[in-house]
């Protein structure tokens, strides 16, 4: 626990509490077998972005409560009069990753630039609010319109005119950085994952990016499945007491002329894959 972040230490002494008081009947406590909780645990992402052989890559990992009810397969849907493809959660009706007619994609990470304490209640889901951003007709207006309060933080990977932003809300204030699409990126969320795990994804990525050139989607879709395969905590695939694992990997390959749309249900271990047409 040297490395965890003050939510997982609470999550830890609760654990070990609730233990003791389910053990004291019995006469046993077994902390070494305690359940583990994920009541504090939040969601989170995987996003990577790379520009190879005039190919955009943007591949997504969504990890969640094994006992939330797994998402729709992604299709078409008309928002605002305009096409829109995405992965559907069927809880909150929102999504994670969204795509449409006019190639702009956003991409939701859980978190801003660090943790935060969560609320009791929010007033919308952030999975609704990458569905107003990405049917709307401009991203960065919308942004810089959209009304955000009592929305738990989020960040936003938005590709909009073919050019790369990040956009996060912190609870408070709204930001709107500008990223160079020519460059290669990577996001970890921050509501779990310790400062030195970010950074150490970030070597990584690098690493992998060196060794292999002319990346393609399967590559990336390597990287975000086979990388620290062995590490459930940490790793880019991750299952934690089988409660929290990876359920999908999402990604988008985009170029001059079409779209190439691919989703990997883990869980069931199928692949959807949809064309479209520039």
């Amino acid at each position: 626990m040297s490395k965890a972040t003050v939510e997982e230490y609470v999550r830890y002494v609760i654990e070990l509490f609730e233990c003791l008081y389910s053990g004291y009947e019995a006469g046993v406590t077994d902390y070494d077998n305690r359940e583990r909780s994920l009541r504090i645990s939040k969601k989170m992402c995987t996003v990577s972005f790379v520009k190879s052989n005039n190919n955009i890559i943007i591949t997504s990992n969504r990890d969640e409560n094994i006992n939330r009810k797994q998402a729709f397969t992604p299709k078409k849907y008309i928002l605002n009069g305009k096409k829109v493809f995405f992965p559907k959660d069927p809880e909150a009706g929102g999504t994670w990753f969204a795509v449409n007619q006019y190639n702009s994609i956003v991409v939701l990470l859980n978190g801003a630039s660090k943790s935060h304490q969560k609320k009791a209640s929010y007033s919308r889901s952030r999975g609704l609010i990458v569905l107003d951003i990405i049917s709307s007709d401009n991203t960065l207006t919308k942004w810089e319109s959209i009304n955000l309060d009592n929305i738990e933080p989020f960040t936003l990977v938005a590709l909009y005119d073919y050019k790369l932003y990040q956009l996060r809300w912190d609870g408070e204030e709204k930001e709107a950085v500008s990223l160079d699409e020519n460059s290669d990126h990577i996001w970890s969320s921050a509501t779990l994952y310790t400062s030195e795990t970010i950074k150490e994804r970030e070597i990584l990525f690098d690493g992998f990016l060196k060794k292999n050139k002319n990346i393609s989607g399967d590559d990336m879709i390597s990287f975000h499945t086979e990388t620290k395969k062995g590490d459930k905590e940490n790793g880019l695939l991750i299952n934690r007491d089988n409660k929290m694992i990876t359920q999908s990997v999402t990604q988008v390959v985009l170029n001059s002329y079409e779209l190439l749309l691919k989703y990997k249900d883990l869980i069931n271990n199928d692949t959807f894959s949809q064309t479209i047409k520039i």
